[in-house]
């Protein structure tokens, strides 16, 4: 089981919910039409209670009307009101506009009315316009964002994917991506929306009757402090539930990924426990979010009920005392109710937006993460070069203070094989790795055809270099498409000719499909051997000038290594080969090999000569063979002879 390094807590809310806006800063004239078209619709529903209010006014007006005598006016009526002892009516006639004797007015009420379905309307397909607008702004600004993190990855430097678990990485650039732009599409028109829709039901309840406004308003300070507390809370809780949504995702790439380990160590019982220990830290870390999250709704309602229940009786009192008339009461309780919707809307937003900019942040960390060294090329080769390699003076480590490789030096020759051969963790594959530059030296510097490498770009030296590792990766597609990989520019002739020269032809002829037989990742329609084999054909494909054998050879059976390195000798020829093998049978040609130990090359020289010289050589190569009598031949050990591996794997 490996770790990664957990995501930090959030720091910075502010800071970071600004970053994560400045994602859209690209889309600036579009978000202004957004807002522009948030801003009409609000205006227009917002107006539409004042209006219906009038409608209101109008029915009450004629239904009171009517049932006053015609003739008079309305103060005359107010004046016998008062007179009869009918105080109370009379002060609420006083506030309207009623003609006795008049009913309703039903124009006026239809053009009322029609005004009112159209501002609702209008509002309606404005609401949908900026809707669709924003969708396209956001999905382009997560689509810059996902460029952006796809162009980081590939200027990260080997050692940061070294540290991390890929669940926790694959869980930043998906689950935390995704969320963030959740985040954004909801969270930025609801807040916009929600915003402006606070600001004008708070003018047009002033307008209305400033009294009931300031009632209203008492919900504001409280909203703001229920959304504070537990928006804090719940945000820590958000980071804690992304955190172990990585965790869990780590966990379950292992087990896939390594499920023939798994079963053949038995532990699949320690693995689903494993699981269920991290899926209950999911859980608990879900569930404490969404249910803090959960509690702004909820108190936010509350607070609104009790604002609405003081509104209605003061509303009443002064309807009935004429101080308002009923239509504009009606619609102050309309703007009530509409005032505490879109605050309760944005502290549900809040807890959207806690959660994406809680997303924000870990990526934003990935996206900050030191880079490797920038290239700093002064020189180019030849699209053909001689592949003669030197090694001068060089020092790495992957930790300062645990020196790996010390004060290396050594040269390759033009064509020639080296072999590198050494116990586990004496440095083999990190030497070929410099040569890769896939970590960059300590001290000293490496020379290709005399030109330092770190003077030219990692994509001019990469390109003259062709890799065939221990592990047989295979893209999803077909046989031709993962032997083109090697250069993409080839031909099917060029493909059918490096298939061929590396014994890949032999069994892709007795596929149904042939070169178009379909291989996933995992290269499942074909056997571990002929997944090495066309690794090799794709690196023959390449045609390399210079060429690293990592292990080819390390995962396949006897009669199937007789075929690899077949393939391997068509793939040496003419051309540099750095070869690394636990199994010396396959490097008894070397030109030269190199044994280390401990980051150092302690004997170098050809097969025969390393074996008289019974040194470190000799006493690997002596202790891969089984029985007596291969043992006690020395130096003088048949040459023909196989030893058998006894079964290691090479330091990365």
């Amino acid at each position: 089981m490996f770790g990664g390094t957990p995501p930090k807590k959030p720091k910075h809310f502010w800071p970071s919910a600004k970053r994560l806006f400045g994602l859209l800063r690209a889309e600036r004239a579009a978000m202004l039409v957004v807002v522009a078209l948030v801003a009409i619709s609000v205006v227009l529903t917002v107006i539409a209670p004042k209006i219906l209010g009038m409608a209101m006014d109008t029915i009450f007006n004629g239904i009171i009307g009517a049932q006053l005598p015609a003739g008079l006016t309305l103060d005359q009526v107010i004046e016998q009101a008062r007179a009869n002892g009918n105080g109370q009516f009379a002060d609420m006639l006083q506030g309207t506009s009623v003609v006795p004797g008049e009913g309703i007015d039903f124009a006026v009420l239809g053009r009322l009315i029609i005004v009112v379905l159209a501002m609702y309307t209008v509002a309606s397909v404005l609401m949908w316009l900026q809707g669709y607008l924003l969708n396209g702004l956001v999905m382009r600004a997560v689509y810059g964002l996902r460029q952006d993190i796809e162009e980081k990855l590939n200027r990260l430097p080997l050692s940061y994917f070294d540290t991390r678990q890929r669940g926790d990485l694959m869980s930043r650039v998906t689950n935390d991506v995704d969320n963030i732009q959740a985040a954004l599409q909801q969270a930025f028109s609801q807040l916009v929306q929600s915003v402006l829709m606070v600001v004008g039901i708070a003018a047009m309840m002033f307008i209305v009757s400033w009294q009931l406004a300031l009632i209203a308003l008492i919900a504001l300070p409280l909203s703001g402090i229920i959304a504070g507390v537990i928006g804090v809370r719940s945000q820590k809780l958000f980071t804690a539930q992304w955190k172990n949504t990585g965790a869990l995702n780590g966990h379950i790439e292992e087990s896939f990924s390594g499920q023939d380990i798994v079963r053949a160590f038995g532990r699949d019982r320690e693995m689903l426990e494993e699981f269920d220990r991290r899926n209950e830290s999911l859980f608990k870390a879900s569930f404490g979010a969404q249910f803090v999250s959960g509690m702004i709704m909820p108190s936010m309602t509350f607070v609104s009920y009790l604002s609405y229940v003081l509104i209605a009786v003061v509303g009443g009192l002064r309807v009935a005392s004429g101080q308002m008339t009923l239509g504009d009461a009606t619609a102050f309780i309309q703007y009530s109710r509409e005032f505490s919707q879109p605050i309760g809307q944005m502290a549900g937003m809040a807890n959207m937006l806690q959660s994406g900019v809680a997303s924000a942040e870990r990526t934003f960390e990935l996206l900050d993460a030191d880079e490797q060294q920038p290239e700093t090329a002064t020189a180019t080769l030849p699209a053909r070069t001689d592949g003669r390699v030197e090694f001068q003076h060089v020092t790495f480590s992957y930790d300062p203070e645990h020196p790996l490789i010390e004060d290396l030096s050594f040269s390759a020759e033009p064509g020639h094989t080296i072999a590198i051969v050494g116990p586990t963790g004496a440095g083999k594959t990190t030497l070929v790795n410099l040569v890769m530059r896939f970590y960059e030296l300590t001290g000293g510097r490496i020379l290709l055809d005399g030109v330092d490498i770190t003077d030219l770009s990692r994509h001019d030296l990469r390109s003259r270099i062709g890799m065939v590792l221990q592990d047989a990766w295979l893209f999803g597609g077909t046989i031709r498409e993962n032997i083109r990989y090697g250069r993409l520019d080839a031909t099917d002739e060029e493909v059918v000719e490096a298939a061929e020269a590396t014994m890949v032809d032999r069994f892709v002829r007795q596929l149904p499909e042939g070169y178009d037989t379909i291989i996933d990742a995992e290269g499942g329609s074909v056997s571990a051997g002929e997944r090495q084999l066309i690794t090799i054909a794709r690196a023959f494909l390449a045609n390399p000038s210079l060429l690293i054998l990592d292990e080819a050879t390390s995962s396949v059976d006897t009669r199937t290594e007789l075929l690899v390195q077949h393939a391997m000798a068509a793939l040496r020829t003419d051309r540099t080969s750095f070869v690394i093998a636990h199994r010396l049978s396959t490097i008894r040609d070397a030109d030269t090999i190199l044994v280390m130990q401990q980051g150092r090359i302690v004997e170098q020289g050809d097969h025969e000569t390393l074996l008289e010289r019974r040194g470190a050589y000799y006493d690997l190569y002596m202790s891969q063979f089984r029985g007596g009598e291969e043992a006690d031949t020395g130096a003088g050990a048949p040459t023909g002879a196989v030893p058998t591996l006894t079964g290691t794997t090479s330091q990365t």
